[in-house]
């Protein structure tokens, strides 16, 4: 009976590992987008904490952006941007915009391609793997004439999305940025795709008030660096100020979760269907 059974449960074991692998990318997404839901509402709530802060830490971050000599590289072959501006003075870049000990200084949403994700600090390899940095360097991201804030997140992970689908916005596409109550809605004018050989500074403009998304491409190679760069869009759109500071919206309906069951049950039916079969030759022998 044991030789027997051995080719069915060698099959339902493949075809259960299979399945596990096919759809782990869906799944891991799925759960690395709850997580992130989970952590923006934390913030949101934190923020009401801190209430009668919120000015002082805007104001210190606008100070912090008058003192910065702002900049940041995108050298060939790394796979995130590098900060290579400093402030002026004694100013310590993690201690500004600071709601608790995770880092969060704000958040980004981008409706378009569905991205609505904590921004942290820095732009370490822990950090871009739970969401977006700021990268130290350039403007802290609270608005102000002659500011470029610069924000980025990895693409093409299997385990999350992040800006996996920025490549699909264009000119006159928008995108928010929460930061300690205020909302900055910047308009998208120029989407560019850098070479190695077009390796630049990203600076401010004068007079200007932009904000810079960043990530790698092509996906799996991070040769190049998209820049999606937009305006300040003054005033704030009243409804993206409506939506401002409330919850994140949870992930679709786990599709995934239906298809992983229904495996199970095949398998189940296909194991119990050999097992009698099994019984019922051993009993006939």
């Amino acid at each position: 009976m044991v030789k027997r059974l051995f080719l069915p449960t060698l099959i339902s074991v493949l075809a259960l590992v299979g399945v596990c692998l096919l759809l782990y990318p869906s799944t891991a997404a799925w759960f690395s987008q709850y997580n992130q839901s989970k952590l923006v509402g934390e913030y949101a709530h934190k923020l009401e904490s801190v209430r009668p802060d919120r000015q002082a830490q805007l104001d210190a971050a606008t100070a912090y952006n008058k003192a910065l000599v702002s900049g940041a590289e995108l050298k060939s072959g790394a796979r995130i941007a590098s900060g290579t501006g400093a402030a002026r003075g004694t100013w310590s870049y993690n201690d500004i915009l600071r709601a608790d000990d995770s880092g969060t200084m704000g958040r980004v949403r981008i409706r378009k391609i569905d991205v609505d994700m904590p921004i942290y600090h820095g732009t370490s390899e822990a950090t871009l793997l739970k969401g977006a940095g700021h990268l130290e360097g350039t403007s802290l991201p609270v608005g102000g004439a002659s500011t470029r804030t610069v924000i980025t997140a990895h693409r093409g992970l299997a385990s999350a999305r992040l800006f996996t689908d920025l490549d699909k916005l264009r000119k006159g596409d928008t995108f928010t940025l929460e930061v300690f109550g205020r909302v900055l809605t910047y308009r998208v004018f120029e989407v560019q795709v850098v070479a190695p050989s077009e390796t630049r500074a990203i600076e401010p403009v004068p007079g200007k008030d932009l904000a810079t998304l960043v990530t790698c491409t092509p996906l799996g190679i991070n040769s190049h660096r998209i820049l999606v760069t937009g305006e300040r869009v003054i005033p704030t759109p009243k409804d993206d100020l409506a939506h401002a500071g409330g919850p994140s919206e949870l992930p679709r309906f786990p599709w995934w979760a239906l298809i992983f069951g229904g495996t199970v049950c095949a398998v189940g039916a296909f194991l119990t269907r050999e097992v009698r079969a099994a019984r019922k030759a051993c009993g006939n022998a």
